[in-house]
């Protein structure tokens, strides 16, 4: 989802921090029993920052779930500096997972949009 065309509303569940095996999972669930809650019209997304975004390109670790959260519509979305730290590339990440430039540009610009922010 492009910034201009993101609706005006919506929340960003934002994961970063050291051991990512822990904090990983529970921001998915988080950001899934977030979807269900707020209901369809409602936007989510997981932002996920720092060496976890290694995490996303390993099929039989978290990111074997992430078809649970793309089918309740969450958006997954992996900061591109923290691709380049992990030295991975948007195509090494698992199907569904998109990317945006900078973790902190795109937290902050949600949020200047009105989204609510919750951080695990």
């Amino acid at each position: 989802m492009s910034e201009s065309t993101a609706p005006a509303a919506g929340l960003v569940v934002h994961g970063t921090g050291p051991n990512p095996e822990a904090w990983l999972p529970a921001a998915m669930r988080t950001a899934l029993n977030a979807a269900a809650d707020l209901g369809e019209g409602a936007q989510v997304e997981l932002v996920v920052q720092g060496p976890a975004v290694a995490l996303l390109a390993e099929a039989s670790g978290p990111a074997g779930q992430l078809g649970d959260l793309v089918a309740a519509g969450v958006g997954v979305l992996a900061c591109g500096n923290s691709l380049r730290s992990a030295g991975l590339a948007a195509g090494d990440l698992t199907s569904g997972v998109g990317v945006v430039p900078a973790a902190v540009g795109h937290l902050a610009r949600r949020q200047w949009s009105g989204w609510a922010y919750v951080r695990i």
